[in-house]
C-alpha cells in the first residue's frame, strides 16, 4: 500500500460529494449493533460491517465520531450484531433516526446471553466482545471477537444501495 499520511499518493484527495455518490453504486448488507449500558438498551443501524478473520474470528463495522449513540455503545462491555432480514427496512430506519426511542414498540427484542439485546425476527445474531478500535477518518473502526453466533433463518438479507434499502434477487442463473 503507497498512500496515506506522508506516503505518496495521489495529488489531491476526491470531493465528498462526489465520493458519497460513487459509493452509492456499492451495495451493502445492513445490520444493527445493540449493547446495553447501565441497564439500558442502545443501538444504531450500519451498513459498514464485515468479517476480518476466522482465527480468531473478527467482525468489524464504522461508526461517525460525531455519532451521539457511540458513546453509550462503546462504553459496553460486548455488543450484538443483528443481521437484518429484507422486511426489515422500517427496523433499519428507526435505528439509523435521531432522537427516536429505538426500542420502543413496535420494535421487539430480548436480552441475549450477555445482556446485549437481540432484536427479533433478523436472520442472525453474532455477540461480540470488544478487541480493537482505530480512529480513521471521521469514523472510528470497531472490531469485535464473536463470542456466539446464531442463524434463526435462512431469508434473504436487507441491503443499502443508492440511498435506499432494497432486497437481494438471486441470479437466475445461480
Amino acid at each position: 500500500m503507497t498512500s496515506g499520511p506522508g506516503r505518496a499518493g495521489p495529488p489531491r484527495a476526491v470531493g465528498a460529494e462526489r465520493f458519497r455518490r460513487t459509493l452509492a453504486a456499492h451495495a451493502s448488507g445492513v445490520v444493527i449493533i445493540t449493547a446495553q449500558n447501565g441497564g439500558v438498551p442502545v443501538g444504531l443501524t450500519a451498513t459498514s460491517f464485515s468479517s476480518v478473520s476466522l482465527e480468531p474470528p473478527l467482525v468489524s463495522f464504522y461508526v461517525d465520531r460525531s455519532s451521539t449513540t457511540w458513546p453509550r455503545l462503546g462504553a459496553a462491555g460486548h455488543f450484538a450484531v443483528n443481521i437484518l432480514a429484507s422486511d426489515q427496512a422500517e427496523l433499519a430506519a428507526r435505528f439509523a433516526r435521531k432522537g427516536a426511542d429505538r426500542f420502543a414498540a413496535p420494535t421487539r427484542w430480548r436480552p441475549g446471553p450477555l445482556g446485549a439485546p437481540l432484536l427479533d425476527d433478523v436472520s442472525a445474531h453474532l455477540i461480540c466482545l470488544p478487541y480493537d478500535r482505530v480512529t480513521v477518518g471521521d469514523h472510528i473502526l470497531v472490531v469485535g471477537l464473536v463470542a456466539e453466533a446464531a442463524v434463526h433463518g435462512s431469508g434473504r438479507p436487507l441491503l443499502y444501495h443508492q440511498g435506499r434499502f432494497g432486497r437481494f434477487l438471486a441470479h437466475p442463473d445461480s
